[in-house]
Order: C-alpha cells, then structure tokens, then sequence
C-alpha cells in the first residue's frame, strides 16, 4: 500500500502578496496539483489567501481570486508566502501578525522569492536556515546579518521552508512532496513536468561567470567572483591578478579582451550595482551604503553613482520611497 494511499489531506495556504512572482507561485502550486491527479486522490488542498480585497495582482498585471483573507483564513497545515519585488517595501502589521500567530499554532511556514524576507521581517526566521532570491541577498544581509542564510536554491529546516524562487519552486516542491509521500510520487510528478534533472536544494542559484559573461579562462572567472564576494574591502587590480594567477597585465588584457572593460571600471560597476540595491531596498543612509560598497568618501559615491546610472543616490532613493508611499497606500 502505497503512503498516500492512507494520508490526510494537508490543507496549504498561498499568501500571496500584491506584486508577487506569478511562476514562483506557479511552480510551487502545480505539483500539488499534479500529485492530486497521479495519486487519484487529494492529498493536498490549497486556498489563496490575500491581505486585502478579493484579488491579487502579480507583478505582470495577472490576478488571482482570493479564498480568504488573512483575517479569515481558517484552519491550514501550511502557509507558503509568495513575493516579489521590493520586500523591503511592504509593511504591514497585520500580516506579520498572522504568520507570527500561525507559527504559535504549529503552522508550517515557507517563503518562495522575496518572501523569505517578509518572514524575517516578522522575526520567524531566528535560528533557521533560510535562503532568498540572488536579487535580494545584498538588502536581506544588511537588515538580518545574524540569520543563517544560505545562497542555495531552497533550503527545509524543521517547519520552516525558503525557496530562491523562479522555477527552484518546483525542485524544493519535489522535496517536500518526497518527504510527504515518498520518492514514487515525487519522481512521476517530475516526470509528468518534464523535469528530467531535479536540483538539490543546495546547488547555486546564479550562472557561472562562465555562463553570464561568456568567459572561459579560469584566471579571469576566479577573478571575476572574488570581485562579487569582495564588495566592503575591494581588492587591489594586484591582489586579484595573484588571484587569477596571471600577472597584472595579463589580466588587464583578459578584461579588455573578455569584457571590453578594464579591472577597475568592472569592479566599480560591480560594487555600484550593488549600492544600488541597498539604495532600494533598505533603509540605510547613504553614508552607510557608500561605506558597505567600499567608497571610503560619500561625496566619491555620489559622484560614481551619478556617472553611472544618469541619478544621484539621493534621487534613487526617492523614487523608491515613492514606490513604497504607494504600495502602503494599497494596503487595508
């Protein structure tokens, strides 16, 4: 007699955030769809629960019709938090509070995207492992440096689940139906989605810089991700040729060959992009994010920022305070 045969229905609760990431939702609902069907029967049932109104907007403009909302949720085994965006920008107490008494209750909880944000926000996240979308790890270190986090595609731990997003949805829902009901049905709902290759949960998130610059050199890759790692204390263009194991000219030409740049405007760049999304997504002053990027002087910040984005700090950071007046505003 097969596990499921003799199982409960587990009762799952989709909170889904206005804004949220439609395939991340997608890929961590459909195989329990899929399991219902191979196991012919309901092992799971799921309900979508909004924090207002009757429906939720994805961030591409498509709505999901709302069962409940967090007021009236009513009795689940599991919430799965669905986000995306700027997480930083959603702040809501009641929702926080909900997810807090559902913890109490014994409730599973788990976060696809930048959920896991929300959950650290609402202080569930203390002495879990957890992950969170790439896009978001710059803001979630800063605001939560003492959380556990991992930089892998999703990560189980006790009743907490987290999940990078995307379509890694879909290999952390493989593991938890695993763990449910056994390898048989996890491996033909795979299957069924044509999954031939199901990720572990602790493989990376990004493409090499292999993949994403379209380098092969091994000097210039190791270079290129120490450059990522080393963003409050930049190395020197010497440090990172001893890196690469090719002498300092050398790797000045594998930049400009490679990546049509130099080692210092890459390196800029880099440590920009990054400011960046400090800027947006948390509330530091700029004093304080010039510094976590390694610009020792603010006014050198500014003057870079400028220079590469076409703004000022200041004004990045307005407009994301804007963007967050607004989506307050939406809120009950």
């Amino acid at each position: 007699m097969a596990i499921y045969d003799i199982a409960r229905t587990r009762r799952i609760g989709f909170l889904l955030i206005p804004g949220f990431a439609l395939m991340s939702y997608a890929s961590a609902v459909e195989p329990l769809r899929a399991a219902n069907v191979l196991a012919g029967k309901n092992l799971y049932s799921w309900r979508h629960i909004s924090v207002r109104g009757s429906d939720i907007a994805a961030s591409n403009g498509v709505r999901i019709q709302a069962d409940a909302s967090i007021s009236n949720a009513g009795r689940l085994d599991r919430i799965v938090v669905c986000a995306g965006g700027n997480p930083q920008a959603f702040d809501h107490p009641p929702t926080f509070a909900f997810l807090r008494k559902a913890a109490r209750h014994g409730i599973q909880l788990g976060g696809v995207s930048a959920a896991p944000y929300l959950l650290a926000r609402a202080g569930l996240l203390d002495g879990y492992r957890c992950t969170v979308h790439w896009e978001h790890i710059p803001a979630f270190t800063e605001t939560f440096p003492f959380l556990h986090l991992s930089r892998s595609l999703y990560e189980i731990d006790r009743d907490r689940f987290t999940c990078a997003g995307g379509i890694a949805a879909l290999d952390m829902m493989h593991a938890m139906i695993r763990i449910d009901h056994g390898a048989e049905l996890a491996s033909a709902i795979s299957d069924w989605f044509l999954q031939t290759e199901v990720r572990r949960g602790e493989v990376a998130q990004r493409l090499s810089p292999t993949e994403r610059f379209g380098v092969h050199h091994p000097g210039l890759v190791q270079a290129l991700l120490r450059m990522e790692r080393e963003i409050e204390m930049p190395l020197s263009p010497r440090e990172l040729s001893d890196i690469a194991g090719v002498s300092l000219r050398q790797l000045e030409r594998l930049f400009a060959r490679h990546l049509g740049t130099t080692i210092h405007r890459h390196y800029r760049r880099t440590r920009l992009e990054h400011a960046r999304v400090l800027l947006r997504q948390t509330t530091k002053s700029i004093r304080e994010i010039a510094l976590a990027t390694g610009f020792a002087v603010p006014t050198q910040f500014s003057r870079s920022y400028r220079l590469h984005f076409g703004v000022a700090p200041a004004h990045e950071r307005k407009v994301a305070s804007l963007r967050s007046q607004r989506q307050d505003e939406e809120l009950p």
